[in-house]
This record gives structure tokens, C-alpha cells and sequence, in this order.
């Protein structure tokens, strides 16, 4: 069998059995050939149709064995093969943590907050840290920041220790085991944010991909805002009078609005939208707890 045919197969038995995407792929030719070419130790970036050799008998089988791993325990792709790439950038992953896939990243990557900040952030600060992406990618687009990184989960942050090693960023990622912004830390300059935000509603509903997932990571309470309310109200002593906070609320704009009617707040442009991920100045944080 060619590769490009497994693939296809592949897709069909996903597509077939109605698995969830979202968790780093969209499509599921790309589920699918993300799978196939793990399993087969190939690079990620292989171009399927140009691939000419002829597969053996048993790789064919284990690609088909992964497949239907995927279908019948109704896991992200990543929770399979440990590794998940965000902008380009490869992570390790396992059930301690959410797959990461923040919008956040977009920004970043991007550089569209130099457009926001005064001068290029010395002190960053990545809350509810997860697997560490968010925070390696800042101190990857920011080489001269120190970044501290903090969630309350202590496996979720043994993960992201796995994460700052594998890309060389121990000496200037600090990961602390914290409760939201309960704990002084100091001032920074860029506070990044990727809370629980899925109101309860929409938590009942999720497929079970995602529920497979730390619940604690995801869970917003009735609104979605349990995490944001106290966040926004203590976030302005946290930042310098010209900082920032980046706060990824998904789609509860709506709730954000209701929560916070007289905060001002900036949509940032995302492949999701412009209203998913907002830009807050530490002024309008301190006018709203004035």
C-alpha cells in the first residue's frame, strides 16, 4: 500500500466513526496523516502523495492499530503520540495537561504586541501555564524577558518543566505552583493569560476529547468567568503603569461583557476571530478597581 492511500483510509475511519477534532488538527486528513506518519517515524512534514515507496505489510497494520486506538478511547491525537507542535514548535504532552493550542501563541508569534507595548517586556508573566508553550514561545520571541510561569496544577507544571528543558529555557523560564495571582510575585511589564473559561453549559457538551482533558484546566464555572473576575480585579498591581494583560476568553465575549460592562478591552486578530483573545492596559484595570 502507498502511503497516500493509507492515509485516506485512515481519514475515512475517522471520519466514519465521527471523532472529535480541535485539539491540534482541523481536518481529519491531517488527523489522520499526523497519526500515520508518527507511528511510521517519518517527518511530520512529508509530502504523502510524493512518498514512493511501498509500505509493508506490518506498518500498514500498526498505523491501523493506532487508528482504531484513537476511535474506540476517544483521546487527543497528542495523549497518543506525547508530542504536540504549536507555531512550529514541537511540545511534549500527556494527560497531566491540555493539549495546547492557544490563540495566545498566534500573537506571539506574530509580534503584533509590539505594537501595543512601549518598549520589548523584561518580566513576563504566562498564567495557568499548562504544558509551558505559551511561556516558551514568549521567551523564544522575547530573548532578553525573563519569564515567570505558574498554574495550580503541579503535574500540569512537571510537564511544562519536560518543555522549558526540551527547548533549552530553564535558565530564564521560573515555574511556580500558584493559585491565579494569589501569591505576590512582583510586577511585569506582559501578563499572558489562557484561563478555564468554558462556561458550565458548554463544559456538558464537549465531546469526550476534550473531556478527556483536566477538567480543572477547562471549567469556568456557571459563566466561565470563576478564573477572570478575581483575575481582573488583582491583575493591575501585578503589571507596570504601561504593562499588559492578554486574556484568551474563547467564545464567552459575551459573558466577559456581562462580568466586566465598563471595562475597556481590545480584540486582537486571531485565525479564530477578533474577539477571542483580548488586550487589557494596566490603567483600565486600575480605573476598574478604583
Amino acid at each position: 500500500m502507498r502511503l497516500s492511500q493509507l492515509v485516506v483510509q485512515c481519514a475515512d475511519l475517522l471520519q466514519s466513526s465521527e471523532v472529535a477534532l480541535g485539539q491540534g488538527t482541523l481536518e481529519m486528513a491531517d488527523e489522520a496523516a499526523w497519526l500515520v506518519l508518527w507511528r511510521l517515524g517519518l517527518p511530520l512534514d512529508t509530502d504523502t502523495d510524493a512518498f514512493t515507496p511501498v509500505l509493508q505489510a506490518y506498518d500498514v497494520q500498526a498505523c491501523f492499530d493506532l487508528i482504531a486506538q484513537r476511535i474506540q478511547r476517544r483521546v487527543p491525537a497528542a495523549y497518543l503520540t506525547r508530542e504536540a507542535w504549536l507555531q512550529g514548535v514541537d511540545f511534549y504532552v500527556d494527560e497531566r495537561c491540555i493539549v495546547p493550542r492557544s490563540l495566545i501563541a498566534e500573537v506571539l508569534a506574530r509580534q503584533s504586541l509590539d505594537l501595543f507595548v512601549t518598549r520589548s517586556p523584561l518580566r513576563i508573566l504566562d498564567l495557568c501555564t499548562g504544558n509551558g508553550s505559551l511561556a516558551v514561545l514568549a521567551a523564544m520571541t522575547y530573548p532578553d524577558a525573563h519569564i515567570d510561569a505558574s498554574d495550580i496544577s503541579a503535574d500540569a507544571l512537571a510537564v511544562a518543566k519536560i518543555n522549558g528543558q526540551r527547548h533549552g529555557l530553564s535558565d530564564r523560564i521560573a515555574w511556580h505552583c500558584l493559585d491565579g495571582l494569589q501569591a505576590p510575585l512582583g510586577r511585569y511589564d506582559l501578563i499572558l493569560c489562557n484561563p478555564p473559561y468554558v462556561n458550565e453549559l458548554s463544559l456538558a457538551n464537549l465531546p469526550p476529547e476534550f473531556m478527556a482533558e483536566p477538567r480543572l484546566a477547562l471549567a469556568g464555572g456557571s459563566d466561565g468567568m470563576d478564573f477572570v473576575r478575581p483575575l481582573i480585579l488583582r491583575a493591575a498591581e501585578h503589571l507596570h503603569e504601561d504593562g499588559i494583560l492578554i486574556l484568551e476568553i474563547g467564545h464567552e465575549r459575551a459573558h466577559f461583557e456581562a462580568a466586566f460592562p465598563k471595562l475597556s478591552s481590545l480584540g486582537l486578530s486571531t485565525s479564530a476571530g477578533d474577539d477571542q483573545v483580548r488586550l487589557i492596559h494596566q490603567v483600565e484595570l486600575r480605573a476598574l478597581t478604583c
